[in-house]
């Protein structure tokens, strides 16, 4: 399971559950669930919506209790990533960004963010995001400004240190997608694209990916390289974080279990990074036996490769066991 290194200004996400509480606790379970239900057809259906799928009070009510926690988790993973690889950034322009999830994440992961501005078309979503926001400790959370703007391919982004387009491409069409990749480009030095872990959004962020090289950027993660993806065929490059289920969110979701998976793909963009890609990338959960552990590594020479790790080499075989799917290999 993917572990991301610990990050600065973990108290936000405890004022991020004690603001979902304060606003979530009021609304009746048994009123949201079959909005959930409908929710979840709609973000599964694989077809672009015609309109906004929030629409009410209780969309964005229902979005942000089943959604909004994983969301969050799979950003700040990725943004764990790219600490120390890229410049810290104090603005943050985040595109389609519901109910802020994101705008939690980078602020968690970079306490150097003083502005952040979230283009969000649906008001239902933007009255929540803004209505949780003021709980938080961080001002940049607290003062994060929601602005009315439907994403076209005629958007033009201002410019910013940072852009985020978070659980968003899918709900484009093609054209959309592509036009806001290259105006994210334009407009910033680092730009981090997180979809769905399935095929599908695997093949969006690696659409951006191609994108996002060809606007003159490098790939900082999960790639160790710029060059061309080496996980082709039926396979997809995707990773996965542990979610605590909140009591709420079990019973939205009818599920038993007190933590879900929640599986992604991204790719993390710079024109001027800090640090570099890792060396190596782990792309599967490692697999272990007695005296060996086996990594499946994405190396910086685009290969795809196993890399048994035995007992033998004392060192690397104590850092292996201690390197989880999505770890940089060697684990610096």
């Amino acid at each position: 399971m993917s572990r991301a290194p610990e990050a600065p200004g973990t108290d936000l996400a405890a004022d991020l559950a004690a603001a979902l509480d304060d606003a979530l606790d009021p609304v009746p379970a048994g009123r949201l669930g079959p909005v959930v239900d409908r929710l979840i057809g709609d973000y599964r259906s694989g077809s672009v919506p015609a309109a906004p799928i929030l629409r009410t009070a209780d969309d964005a009510a229902a979005y942000a209790a089943y959604r909004m926690p994983a969301t969050h988790a799979a950003v700040l993973d990725v943004l764990g990533r790219a600490a120390g690889r890229v410049p810290e950034p104090r603005e943050l322009l985040d595109l389609g960004g519901g109910t802020g999830a994101a705008v939690w994440a980078v602020a968690q992961t970079w306490p150097s963010l003083r502005r952040a501005t979230v283009l969000e078309a649906a008001a239902p979503a933007r009255a929540l995001g803004t209505r949780l926001a003021a709980g938080a400790t961080a001002t940049a959370v607290r003062d994060a400004r929601w602005e009315p703007v439907v994403l076209g391919t005629g958007t033009e982004l201002p410019v910013t240190d940072l852009v985020t387009a978070c659980y968003l491409l899918g709900e484009l069409p093609a054209p959309v997608r592509d036009a806001l990749v290259d105006a994210a480009a334009r407009a910033a030095p680092v730009v981090v694209v997180v979809e769905p872990g399935t095929p599908a959004g695997y093949a969006r962020v690696l659409a951006a990916r191609a994108r996002l090289i060809a606007a003159g950027m490098s790939i900082v993660a999960p790639c160790p390289h710029s060059g061309a993806c080496p996980v082709t065929g039926e396979d997809w490059c995707h990773f996965a974080v542990r979610v605590s289920r909140s009591q709420r969110h079990r019973a939205l979701k009818a599920g038993s279990l007190g933590h879900e998976d929640e599986k992604f793909s991204y790719v993390v963009a710079s024109r001027s990074g800090t640090g570099g890609p890792a060396p190596g990338r782990v792309v599967r959960h490692p697999r272990s036996r007695k005296g060996l552990v086996t990594l499946r590594v994405c190396s910086a020479d685009g290969t795809l490769r196993d890399t048994p790790v035995p007992r033998s080499r004392r060192e690397h075989f104590r850092a292996a066991r201690d390197t989880a799917w999505g770890d940089p290999w060697p684990n610096v």
